[in-house]
C-alpha cells in the first residue's frame, strides 16, 4: 500500500458493541463484520498522513461468517482486516461497481501475499 510508516488501530468487539457502532455512526441497524475509521479524510486528514485510522471487527461475527464460508475464523478475521484496511486507503465498494472490482482485486492480491509470507515462514 506504499505506506511502510502508516499506523492504524484495531479494535477487536463482539456483536453488541459493533452495533453500537454501526447505529452511532453509520446510521444503520445491528451488527456488521467490520467498520473502518479513516482519519485521512476531511478538513483536518493532512494532519498526521501516517495515523491511518481505526478498524473495528466483530470477532463473533468474523466466526459465524467462517463457519457460514466453510473457512478458518484466522482467515476470515484476515480477509475483514484488509478490507477495513483498504476502506482506510480510500476504497469503497458500496456506491461504485467499478471500484467494488478494484476494492476486491487488491484484497485477493493482499490475502496472496500474506498467504506466501506465512508459507515461507513455515518452510
Amino acid at each position: 500500500m506504499e505506506c511502510p510508516d502508516g499506523e492504524l488501530s484495531l479494535l477487536i468487539v463482539d456483536d453488541a458493541e459493533i452495533a453500537a457502532f454501526n447505529k452511532d455512526y453509520l446510521k444503520r441497524e445491528g451488527p456488521t463484520n467490520v467498520i473502518a475509521f479513516p482519519m485521512r479524510e476531511g478538513e483536518f486528514g493532512n494532519i498526521n498522513p501516517l495515523l491511518l485510522g481505526d478498524v473495528v471487527i466483530s470477532s463473533e461475527t468474523a466466526q459465524r461468517e467462517a463457519e457460514e464460508l466453510g473457512i478458518g475464523t484466522e482467515e476470515r478475521f484476515m480477509q475483514l482486516l484488509i478490507h477495513g484496511i483498504l476502506h482506510l486507503f480510500g476504497y469503497d465498494h458500496e456506491n461504485d461497481e467499478e471500484e467494488a472490482v478494484r476494492m476486491e482485486t487488491k484484497s485477493e492480491e493482499l490475502l496472496r501475499l500474506i498467504s506466501a509470507d506465512r508459507m515461507e515462514r513455515v518452510f
